[in-house]
């Protein structure tokens, strides 16, 4: 089993926490931690103490296996984490993530 790097952490926090319905500020509170402390979490920037990962795992019903490491099928993870932060963009920067992929897309051909 492959433990994820900080970065892909956070990119599953973000997506699991969205998921979830909260707000970064709504979830921070309810695990306990300042703003600036869990979105350096969801950035990647810093490492957690374990007390904090069980907070966030209880909060969001998952275990610590589902946050910290990798999936067998990691792919369905990836793809889930990119349309998570695609439905966050606006259209024109979801039309222009869309081309960019369309284009490498066609490349491959």
């Amino acid at each position: 089993m492959r433990f994820l790097e900080l970065k892909e952490i956070g990119d599953r926090l973000f997506t699991l926490r969205k998921r979830a319905g909260y707000t970064q500020e709504q979830f921070a509170e309810l695990v306990g931690l300042s703003n600036r402390a869990y979105a350096d979490i969801e950035r990647g920037n810093v490492n957690m103490r374990l007390e904090t990962v069980l907070r966030i795992c209880s909060a969001l019903h998952i275990t610590p296996d589902d946050l910290l490491a990798e999936k067998g099928s990691s792919t369905a993870m990836r793809r889930e984490e990119i349309f998570a932060r695609l439905d966050l963009c606006t259209p024109k920067e979801q039309e222009t993530a869309l081309s960019v992929l369309s284009a490498y897309l066609r490349s491959l051909e």
